[in-house]
């Protein structure tokens, strides 16, 4: 098998948590929106310090932020993309470019980052720093957010 076979044999193996009430809002139409991205690469500003290998907390990322390190922990993920275009993995300068065409409302003028590598039980998340980010996101006034996971 090849490595990418290896590991999607592997993730069908893992337990995967069930809620009992999906959580589900209707949002304001995409031209009236504010985006806001959340991601998992552990993005992190340069000369931050970054995600630890167990962390589950977050780091707001300013709208104008492009000098991003990407924190990434597993040493099969492939760098390549990001190195060329930073929005292979936070597509920041395409959501400006929806904005200004007018597709998306607005931008928002800050951004979630999380690390990928969260507990099986995904609880702190659900419970504690998801809900936490999300506050932050609400209260800067993001309608809808674009999830990039890594």
């Amino acid at each position: 098998m090849s490595g990418d076979a290896d590991m999607r044999a592997y993730s069908a193996t893992l337990p995967a948590p069930v809620f009992a009430q999906l959580a589900f809002v209707t949002p304001v139409p995409l031209p009236e929106a504010t985006v806001a991205i959340v991601t998992s690469a552990a993005l992190h500003r340069a000369g931050e310090d970054g995600f630890g290998q167990a962390d589950t907390g977050y780091k707001m990322i300013p709208r104008a932020a492009r000098d991003l390190v990407l924190g990434h922990w597993s040493p099969n993920f492939d760098r390549a993309g990001f190195t060329a275009d930073l929005n292979v993995v936070y597509p920041i300068d395409r959501l400006e470019e929806l904005a200004a065409q007018r597709k998306i409302g607005a931008v928002a003028e800050r951004h979630v980052s999380f690390a990928g590598n969260q507990p099986d039980d995904v609880a702190t998340i659900r419970h504690d720093t998801g809900p936490a980010a999300a506050a932050e996101l609400r209260s800067d006034g993001v309608d809808v957010v674009l999830l990039t996971p890594v």
